[in-house]
């Protein structure tokens, strides 16, 4: 599992709190520090089923300065732009080994990611938790 975040967020505090108490452990992206590439962001933005846009934080956008049509013919642009100002990013965002990645804002996206990662945990030989 892989988690994504701040660690002055209150969100992301809250996610590293609810993996401790699921037992589990993620490996840590400080984001701000290690910004995700064009693709990395593309890849999560598919795994959410998103546009780019759908991830980015109003006000830090438009502190950016991102200010591009939410359109298919701008939505490289949009990878490209978060990618350059990651603080505009939503977070936290959690990826389980099975894949199931979440933004874990609010409780049930945490529940969906903890589980997704407990029945891969339960089962490493079958990465879909399916038996």
């Amino acid at each position: 599992m892989e988690i994504w975040l701040n660690p002055a967020c209150s969100k992301c505090r809250t996610a590293t709190a609810a993996l401790a108490d699921a037992g589990l452990t993620a490996d840590v992206r400080r984001y701000l520090d290690d910004p995700p590439s064009v693709e990395e962001l593309a890849d999560v933005v598919a795994r959410l089923g998103v546009e780019p846009w759908h991830l980015a934080r109003p006000r830090e956008a438009g502190e950016a300065g991102i200010d591009l049509p939410r359109d298919a013919a701008h939505r490289h642009r949009w990878l490209e732009a978060l990618a350059a100002h990651p603080r505009a990013l939503q977070r936290p965002i959690l990826t389980a080994d099975d894949g199931t990645t979440v933004v874990g804002r609010d409780a049930e996206a945490l529940a969906r990611v903890i589980a997704a990662q407990a029945r891969t945990q339960d089962d490493p030989d079958r990465p879909d938790g399916h038996p």
